[in-house]
């Protein structure tokens, strides 16, 4: 019985800091992009300051007369900067809440309150 238990705690203790790993999964540039333009959706543009600045890259994609501009960190806390460089610049005739949203370290930046579906495309494509 105690060599039983002695194993048992041996395998919880091989496998306990694996479960604990909260990493959040780093979105690519290249990837999500790819995924966009698979779907039909035109990329390019002219970027902002912000996204000009970011350690993961940035793209525009467009969605009729919509855009939104993807911006990625190359980590979680490059993303939580641009985030709030995109809070703290913004116009403030701008309902920035309604128009920027994160997802790990992709910051999307829409030009207006975007569709569920241009929404939903994009975050789908995160990879």
């Amino acid at each position: 019985m105690r060599i039983l238990a002695a194993s048992a705690l041996v395998c919880a203790l091989i496998v306990l800091p694996s479960c604990g790993s909260s990493r959040p999964k780093l979105y690519s540039l290249e990837k999500t992009k790819s995924c966009l333009v698979a779907k039909h959706v035109p990329t390019g543009g002219r970027l902002d300051f912000v996204a000009t600045t970011a350690t993961g890259g940035a793209f525009k994609a467009h969605f009729g007369a919509n855009f939104v501009t993807v911006v990625f960190g190359a980590t979680q806390t490059d993303a939580n900067n641009i985030y709030q460089a995109y809070v703290n610049f913004h116009a403030r005739n701008v309902g920035i809440s309604d128009v920027l949203r994160q997802q790990q370290n992709a910051v999307m930046l829409w030009h207006a309150h975007p569709s569920d579906n241009a929404a939903s495309t994009v975050t789908g494509c995160l990879r």
